[in-house]
């Protein structure tokens, strides 16, 4: 049975790299299980929508690794995403409309505080990492 499925990133994924991982394959296996996905990038776990820190992660598995770029591919054409504007901004100096994420902007919904709680009261089951 479908599940709605909310994953909260939110830690700065630099102080638990494999929790961070763990999370967003987590994330693509409640897509893969059929389940309703929404995931919000929060505080410093907006630093998973940097391109360049994907491929740090990927690094760490295997050089030769492509995991984690396939779990945010995953998420990216399967999950509805959202991101705080203002922790975007925060932690990669990013603002919206840049280009400059791993997720192009017309495919994320940029919230807040309001939309976490939407989400969390909305789902089945929820994620933190």
């Amino acid at each position: 049975m479908e599940k709605r499925v909310f994953v909260k990133f939110v830690s700065e994924p630099r102080n638990d790299t494999l929790k961070s991982i763990v999370g967003l394959a987590c994330a693509a296996q409640a897509i893969a299980d059929g389940h309703r996905v929404s995931v919000f990038f929060a505080a410093a776990g907006t630093r998973l929508l940097d391109p360049g820190y994907i491929e740090e992660l990927d690094a760490e598995m295997d050089p030769e690794s492509k995991m984690v770029a396939g779990f945010m591919e995953s998420l990216i054409s399967s999950a509805t995403l959202y991101c705080s504007f203002a922790s975007v901004m925060a932690t990669l100096g990013h603002s919206e409309g840049d280009g400059a994420l791993i997720v192009p902007d017309d495919q994320i919904e940029w919230s807040g505080p309001p939309g976490v709680i939407a989400l969390a009261t909305d789902s089945d089951v929820q994620l933190t990492y």
